[in-house]
């Protein structure tokens, strides 16, 4: 079956598969773990019970795909070993150090909080499950921080020298290897895009809910009004917020990466006079040319240069062999902007709605909120594919190519392990959603119960049965 096939695009596509699969959970909870701490701010703040009950009924779901999020990342780990040993090797004394460090500060952090955040709130009292609640979104966002340190360094390498005898990468200095070029651009973008896809993703939930009782507002919960609310005033404050950052992260990409932004523009051929901003177009790379392309005179240098007439080169400056796969970065990069300002609009949309007290009650708005629900992930996966298909053909950028990363294994061993993970993740996780998606398509309740309320039973744990309690009516003697 995998005679003809190639053992390096099937690894690619493994390790595309299993991080993007991946990539969804994070995006969501990390989010998700910050909106919880504010939710469980504002109950002890206000002492209102639908601050309480949104906790409690987002806090179910939190739990699930923190769970997901963290088994599916374990995966990729281990083929780091299996696909990609060469790379481990070479690398391993960079980005070995930070891996680590996520691990050891930020994921033992948000796993030794999660149990008191998620069953402690009458066992520790509430000013230590608040600070359980804040120890978890911190964990997410400086597991974040970790992650994106070491990946934003694979992009824009620094402090590190080469070992001419082994290959490897070997650190020089530590401040340098954390805080790469673009790491700082990276983070604010992809955390702002992880608060956004929850915002989404809340906004969406609330307004399945409320367009479910359109006819009938009085059965709406107060819960479900402000879970629109506090989204909508997300989506309005942070999509501007991150249409300028990936703007400045745009223009550093440019220095450090530009035949990224070249696959990115469509720029096939130099242009000394002001580049055209192409809207589409169907990349040729064979024939080094944009077909059908559609663009705007002079908007690309405007954008990218601040000057209208700014000269800006193209892949015709690019060795072939050095450029990018340049349809899919274009057309990924395109869906992830034409996203972004789909969801600014609908910020926009609500802040006119509230101005005239229609927020609640405007059917064509909660529509549009339900089927921009999964935009946030759509985005973020296609933001994924444009930074990490951009980098291609290599896996240190300008250092190692993707080529020389790989292990020394047959297509058969990897094509027959993806297939695995296909069927195992489809089956796993896709059972997993499923109980998301249902505990979402019911709306929170007024005193919405607890964690431990929900459960049909005690928890058993390594095959012990749990006391049966019986409660004594008469005193005992008589």
């Amino acid at each position: 079956m995998f005679d003809q096939a190639d053992a390096i695009l099937l690894a690619r596509i493994q390790f595309a598969f299993t991080v993007s699969f991946h990539f969804l959970f994070p995006a969501f909870t990390i989010g998700l773990a910050s909106y919880l701490a504010v939710l469980n701010g504002l109950w002890l703040w206000k002492k209102d019970h639908k601050y309480l009950d949104l906790f409690r009924y987002w806090v179910k779901i939190f739990a699930l795909a923190f769970a997901m999020g963290v088994v599916s990342g374990i995966v990729m780990s281990y083929q780091f070993g299996t696909n990609w040993s060469v790379f481990s090797d070479r690398a391993g004394p960079v980005i070995g150090a930070p891996m680590a460090y996520e691990v050891l500060s930020a994921f033992f952090l948000e796993a030794g909080f999660l149990g008191i955040m998620l069953f402690g709130r009458e066992r520790v009292g509430p000013v230590l499950h608040m600070m359980a609640c804040l120890a978890v979104a911190g964990g997410t966002a400086m597991s974040a921080f970790w992650i994106l340190s070491v990946n934003s360094w694979m992009h824009t390498p620094a402090g590190f020298e080469l070992d001419l005898q082994t290959g490897q990468f070997l650190p020089t200095n530590f401040w340098e290897v954390i805080f790469n070029p673009s790491f700082p651009y990276r983070l604010m973008h992809t955390v702002t895009a992880a608060y956004l896809t929850t915002a989404f993703i809340v906004g969406g939930v609330a307004a399945l809910h409320l367009l479910r009782h359109r006819h009938r507002p009085d059965q709406v919960s107060p819960a479900t009004r402000t879970m629109f609310s506090m989204a909508m005033w997300m989506a309005a404050i942070f999509a501007p917020v991150q249409i300028f950052l990936g703007d400045i992260h745009g223009l550093n990409t440019l220095e450090h990466q530009p035949a990224k932004v070249m696959a990115m523009e469509g720029h096939f051929e130099s242009h000394p006079e002001g580049a055209p901003l192409y809207l589409f177009g169907i990349p040729n790379q064979a024939e080094q040319r944009l077909d059908y392309a559609v663009g705007i005179p002079k908007l690309s240098s405007l954008i990218l240069k601040h000057d209208l007439n700014a000269p800006l080169d193209g892949l015709d400056t690019i060795p072939l062999e050095d450029q990018p796969p340049v349809g899919i970065v274009f057309f990924a990069f395109r869906i992830m902007v034409a996203i972004g300002f789909a969801m600014l609009g609908l910020g926009l949309w609500s802040l006119f709605a509230r101005w005239r007290g229609r927020l609640y009650d405007w059917p064509m708005l909660h529509r549009a909120a339900v089927l921009m629900a999964p935009s946030g992930l759509i985005a973020v996966l296609a933001g994924w594919i444009t930074t990490e298909v951009g980098r291609q053909p290599f896996t240190v950028y300008g250092h190692l190519r993707t080529a020389d990363s790989v292990s020394p294994l047959d297509a058969a061993a990897v094509g027959s392990s993806l297939i695995a993970f296909v069927i195992v993740y489809f089956a796993v996780f896709g059972a997993g959603t499923w109980y998301i998606l249902r505990l979402m398509s019911r709306p929170p309740h007024v005193a919405e119960p607890n964690m431990d309320e929900d459960m049909d039973g005690p928890i058993r744990t390594a095959g012990t049965t749990p006391v049966q309690q019986t409660h004594r009516t008469t005193p005992i003697g008589e």
